[in-house]
């Protein structure tokens, strides 16, 4: 059996919206496909996004987040989540949300968190490794 990996919502809004990065994303999503795990902050995170940002229209978001939940397995936030999010932030310094996602990969056993916007190559409570795919 492959280790779980957990992805950013970063790394998805650069695999649909086709930037210079989407090709390094495309490869690990595809290298991942059948270990891939996200949360529901990922999803709402990714819709935002590309809404927002007029990536895509709404239409072809809920689309884009059908398709995401479809492959992949899908982590609710729970209150022990919460609990567990404030615990990392105040140990690792990351923001909530980004302790959230920290919290759900943990959660969901994952040993590589796939983001560009976390400390590279750090070793969460000798359990998940932060990965920045771009480095």
């Amino acid at each position: 059996m492959k280790d779980k990996v957990f992805f950013d919502s970063n790394l998805w809004i650069y695999a649909y919206s086709k930037t210079d990065k989407s090709p390094t994303v495309i490869e690990l999503i595809d290298q991942h496909f059948d270990n891939t795990i996200i949360s529901s902050q990922v999803l709402s995170e990714c819709f935002n996004v590309l809404t927002r940002k007029k990536l895509k229209n709404a239409e072809q978001a809920q689309q884009i987040i059908e398709d995401i939940a479809t492959f992949s397995q899908v982590a609710d936030i729970s209150k022990h989540s919460v609990a567990y999010a404030i615990r990392i932030h105040l140990k690792y310094k990351y923001a909530y949300y980004d302790s959230l996602i920290i919290a759900s990969a943990l959660e969901n056993h994952c040993v590589i968190l796939y983001s560009e916007d976390m400390q590279h190559q750090q070793m969460i409570d000798s359990q998940l490794k932060i990965i920045n795919p771009f480095v």
